[in-house]
């Protein structure tokens, strides 16, 4: 039977009044110096991350509210009250400034998810100091290049990844002063000698707090600045995308390297007061579970990667579990496929509500709400404050496209809090992002006529072939209505007459082995859906796709690849390091 094109929400379904209710009206009188003045502020003016993601709970109310519920690989459980986690950030803000660090160095943090990182992260965060997250996984080369390209001052790490990672590296990054090891005995003594109260540094929303770097195709990544004016815009996405109450239980499952983890694994729930599941293992699907049921989850941020992997397991584990108290699930990292939104549905008894934004954006700014009907496929609708439209570039400057279901660039009207400040070093590059006052995004997409915004694919993945503008999400989302695929990547292939073919990759789900016979099922599948102009004329098998620890799908990769060309910066390449 086939699937509705909608999934309709019922006020009744829902087991908390969403914060969001009506999106129309909310957009109408929503000003972002009134979500300004929902936060606190510094004494005496001013803006700090730290100040309203910490200390103006540690100091009221939710002093003693669970901050941090820490789930440690081996089974250790710890939980950390928003008192204790203000004290260790107050130690570690003044360890840092012991060590010389002033308003405006670079904090380097290269740490999986351990409580010390969110320490470091946010005392860092009072000093005034930049604060620039890596992950974990990375290797001696591109550690090296973001420190050096961020001129970093400190790098706190533990002692296994200092030995993996750092050593061999360790005298080729000039400006790095401090190497912190936060599991050794000499920062156990620096930190424990260190007073548990910190006069915060004062800073403006326009000082700079993150420092992200994203991957580059071909040459250095580019680090984008942000600034702690940011917070409002966290908060305020944590409110309305997120939908994040006081007595909410919230895991977000984000590598803290990943400005998904810094933005909304760390800023955006601390800054509500809520308490959040911080998980120290990999992803395995019976764990996810359990963690769901065991720790009363009620609202839970993942990547599509996660998603397509708890599906590749099969429903079956599932099962096996309860999570009543579960609410809202949202995903992040790049599209995500209408099967997968059904599958949230079926399986969880929620649909997986879609969102979309970049680490240029800094945070949400379009998406599905709770209280909004799904179209599975579709990231949903701009936020409050947000103002988004379809463009496209002509000689003569940006044409606005007024007219519905026309695909084009997204656009959005410059000037949001979190909207990045720069590309270090390189400010030609970001002028180039801006035209007639609009952040251009690189996205294709299209608006439908009821408002909800459409991902065709990043302007260099659209496949050109016989005319035809072919995006590659459509396909992949086609491939993965078959019972036998679990993920779907697809290229555009040069060919000597029609410019370019589609060509799809394939992994497969458990239970299915690649063979002529199930290609050519799949061929017809696609052919059928699609028509045969856009459907994939070949297709090949892999084990599993390359993405980024992020979790998108790398189609330039795959394309370099299958044309022998160079890979590029691999540095965020999810896999063995």
């Amino acid at each position: 039977m086939a699937r509705a094109t909608v999934i309709r929400k019922n006020a009744a379904e829902l087991r908390v009044a969403p914060n969001l209710r009506d999106l129309d009206a909310e957009r109408a009188a929503f000003s972002w110096d009134a979500a300004r003045r929902e936060l606190q502020g510094l004494p005496g003016g001013g803006l700090n991350i730290a100040h309203e993601a910490v200390d103006r709970h540690a100091s009221g109310p939710r002093a003693a509210h669970v901050a941090l519920r820490w789930l440690a690989a081996s089974g250790g459980v710890r939980a950390i009250s928003y008192a204790e986690l203000a004290g260790a950030v107050n130690r570690f803000a003044n360890l840092l400034r012991g060590l010389g660090v002033a308003k405006g160095d670079a904090v380097f943090v290269l740490c999986g998810r351990i409580p010390e990182l969110y320490a470091a992260v946010l005392g860092a965060l009072k000093c005034g100091a930049v604060v620039a997250p890596l992950f974990s996984a990375f290797g001696p080369q591109p550690l090296k290049t973001r420190v050096n390209l961020g001129r970093g001052k400190v790098l706190v790490t533990t002692a296994s990844l200092y030995e993996r990672r750092v050593k061999k590296v360790a005298g080729e990054m000039p400006t790095l002063e401090h190497v912190l090891q936060v599991d050794g005995a000499d920062f156990r003594r620096m930190f424990d000698s260190s007073p548990a109260e910190f006069e915060i540094e004062k800073t403006v929303p326009e000082d700079p707090s993150f420092l992200h770097f994203t991957s580059g195709t071909t040459g250095m990544p580019k680090g984008a600045v942000h600034v702690h004016g940011a917070v409002v815009a966290h908060h305020a996405t944590g409110k309305y995308a997120l939908d994040l109450h006081p007595e909410d239980v919230f895991w977000c499952t984000a590598d803290p390297g990943w400005i998904t983890g810094t933005s909304y694994g760390i800023v955006a729930p601390l800054a509500h007061g809520v308490t959040s599941i911080v998980d120290e293992a990999e992803f395995d699907a019976e764990r996810w579970y359990r963690i769901l049921q065991d720790e009363r989850v009620t609202v839970w941020y993942t990547a599509p990667t996660a998603i397509r992997l708890l599906m590749k397991a099969g429903a079956g584990i599932a099962r096996q579990f309860r999570f009543p108290q579960l609410r809202f699930v949202a995903s992040v990292g790049e599209p995500l496929n209408p099967e997968a939104v059904w599958w949230g549905k079926e399986v969880l008894g929620l649909p997986i509500h879609d969102n979309w934004w970049q680490t240029e954006t800094g945070g949400i700014m379009i998406a599905n709400t709770p209280a909004m009907d799904v179209k599975p496929g579709s990231m949903g609708k701009p936020l409050p404050g947000i103002e988004a439209c379809i463009v496209h570039r002509k000689n003569s400057g940006i044409e606005i496209v007024g007219n519905d279901d026309v695909e084009g660039e997204l656009a959005l009207r410059a000037g949001w809090p979190s909207m990045f400040r720069g590309y270090l070093g390189e400010e030609a590059r970001y002028r180039k992002c801006f035209a007639d006052g609009l952040y251009l995004t690189g996205d294709l997409a299209r608006r439908d006529a009821d408002g909800y915004y459409w991902f065709v694919g990043r302007a260099d993945d659209v496949i050109k072939s016989a005319g035809h503008l072919i995006g590659p999400f459509e396909v992949e989302s086609v491939l993965m209505e078959h019972p036998a695929v679990a993920e779907a990547g697809v290229i555009g292939k040069p060919d000597p007459v029609v410019g370019e073919i589609v060509k799809a990759f394939v992994s497969l789900k458990a239970g299915f082995v690649p063979a002529e016979e199930l290609k050519m099922q799949l061929l017809a599948h696609a052919r059928k859906r699609l028509g045969a102009a856009v459907a994939p004329k070949e297709i090949a098998f892999a084990a599993q796709l390359p993405r980024t620890r992020s979790g998108k799908i790398m189609r330039r990769l795959l394309k370099a690849r299958e044309l022998g060309l160079p890979e590029g910066d691999l540095s965020t390449l999810e896999g063995p390091t």
